[in-house]
């Protein structure tokens, strides 16, 4: 009976609010809402230095901000010299007993990758039970966890070789560090789910990932994915809202809507509407190129590929639109799908979603929609739950046996009570937010994931006649954001922005 109320009412409506949180003006002065992620870093990994950079505007909160204190950055805790180098207490446990301390990160190119999936995210945050996440959060295995599966060191090496504990600082990424010091900054906005980047783009664009766990998953089976309560471009198509996904090799709606969607434009069509050739859409996704057709010209910052290649491709993206006749009125957030396997010591919350287990009561790895109905709206019927394109042993109901495994004995069983669900956010991601609108140098705590920006697209463009229109239970109790910004006023409509070019000497290794 669920199955077919839900199915009946795929785009959910209500007319009351559950985030108390109240602009700063008027919304509606905000007609373009530009969203750019990027791949795999956490907050830690890029910001936990952001309050030691010299000149900073932000002090560091050792492990706790005051919620009204917006100068203050909860970051890394370390020491700093009068040059900017830092000294960190945060550690992990090595494989071999010993501790390993947060460090600066001298290469650009972590190589080789580090390991994010749903198990081993859940290990990264309590080692020994990880199904105890969300009551015990202890950030104590990110070490432990990628000696065993990524960068294996048989219990001997140097200080600096667990590349998950390093971070970065404003030599490294020196645009995002001015960004972060000028516009408005989020230390409390997470990724959607403990796992990897299918899950996480899929709560970006559908407010759930309906079962799924695996990147795996990623290549849909014929038109895309058809999850139960919708997406957002159904959401926005419904009610005549324009937008597009402008792509580089691959555009990540792809994954819900056939290849060939007139709403998939190259990032040259961005380019030029922002500049103010043709007209910008009110919602716009612009993705980085992914790699899928070599390291060459991938800037999506995902290991092991050189994270100046994604400055230089922020850098264009803001400056089109800083540049042009759209600037006045328009947001971009710049965030990042997940914590790619990098350590960050802020505890995952639980899941905004009114003390729901899901946001639509599908449980992980017993994936439901509507490729096959009726059949596919039962636990696990759903695509691609138990088998994929790309792998055999790579599925969502694979790994949600390896960390459940009392759901091994049958996996369309009601779902273990003491397994872990969606209902706690994903590790701690960079956010920031580049308005006019953009309260300047301002760290919000207010806790957010990729649901958040569909809340505040939802309130912008998706309230009709004082009903707003949502997906599921996730995006409908979502924090919108606005304490980020001042409608009123645009503090931050002269703030200049600078250019990040790509890096002089390109770290980025050859694919084998």
């Amino acid at each position: 009976m669920r199955r077919v109320f839900f199915a009946a009412t795929v785009l959910v409506l209500t007319s009351l609010a559950p985030f108390a949180a109240v602009a700063d003006g008027n919304l509606h002065k905000v007609n373009h809402i530009i969203i750019v992620m990027q791949e795999n870093h956490s907050f830690d990994n890029y910001f936990g230095a952001l309050a030691y950079a010299p000149g900073s505007p932000y002090h560091n909160g050792n492990g706790t901000c005051s919620a009204s204190d917006h100068l203050c950055v909860d970051g890394l805790t370390c020491s700093a010299d009068p040059s900017g180098n830092v000294s960190c207490s945060n550690s992990n446990l090595d494989d071999n007993g010993l501790t390993v301390k947060a460090f600066h990160e001298l290469s650009r190119c972590v190589v080789p990758d580090l390991d994010h999936s749903w198990v081993s995210t859940h290990k990264e945050g309590n080692f020994l039970n990880p199904n105890s996440t969300l009551s015990s959060f202890l950030s104590d295995g990110f070490v432990r966890v990628n000696d065993l599966t990524e960068q294996l060191d048989n219990g001997v090496e140097s200080p600096t070789d667990d590349q998950t504990i390093g971070f970065y600082n404003q030599i490294d990424i020196p645009f995002y560090y001015e960004l972060a010091q000028k516009f408005a900054v989020s230390d409390r906005h997470f990724a959607s789910v403990l796992g990897p980047t299918f899950p996480n783009r899929s709560y970006l664009m559908a407010a759930t990932s309906f079962g799924h766990l695996t990147t795996s998953d990623t290549f849909p089976p014929g038109q895309g994915y058809k999850p139960i309560t919708g997406t957002i471009f159904d959401l926005l198509n419904r009610f005549g809202v324009s937008w597009a996904d402008y792509f580089e090799d691959a555009p990540q709606a792809g994954s819900f809507l056939s290849t060939s969607d007139s709403h998939f434009l190259p990032l040259s069509a961005f380019l030029a509407q922002a500049a103010g050739v043709g007209t910008l859409p009110s919602v716009s996704l612009v993705d980085p190129d992914f790699g899928l057709e070599g390291t060459a010209a991938e800037d999506d910052e995902h290991p092991p590929v050189d994270i100046q290649r994604g400055e230089a491709h922020i850098s264009q993206v803001i400056n089109a639109v800083r540049n042009g006749p759209y600037w006045k009125d328009s947001i971009i957030f710049i965030t990042h799908d997940e914590h790619g396997g990098f350590y960050d010591h802020a505890k995952s919350p639980k899941a905004p979603q009114g003390g729901a287990l899901n946001p639509d009561g599908i449980n992980p790895g017993q994936c439901e929609d509507l490729s096959n109905p009726p059949a596919s709206e039962q636990p696990g019927g759903g695509a691609e739950c138990s088998y994929n394109f790309v792998s055999t042993t790579d599925t969502s109901v694979a790994d949600a046996e390896q960390l459940c495994p009392a759901l091994a004995s049958d996996p369309t069983r009601p779902y273990p009570a003491q397994c872990a669900n969606f209902n706690q956010l994903g590790i701690r991601i960079p956010f920031i937010a580049v308005s006019p609108f953009s309260k300047q140098h301002y760290v919000s705590h207010a806790v957010g994931d990729h649901t958040s920006m569909l809340a505040l697209i939802e309130r912008r463009f998706l309230t009709i006649n004082g009903v707003r229109y949502y997906l599921t239970k996730r995006d409908e109790y979502a924090n919108p954001l606005v304490d980020m910004f001042d409608f009123t006023h645009s503090p931050s409509l002269n703030t200049p922005v600078g250019q990040a070019l790509p890096p002089i000497n390109d770290c980025t290794p050859p694919r084998p």
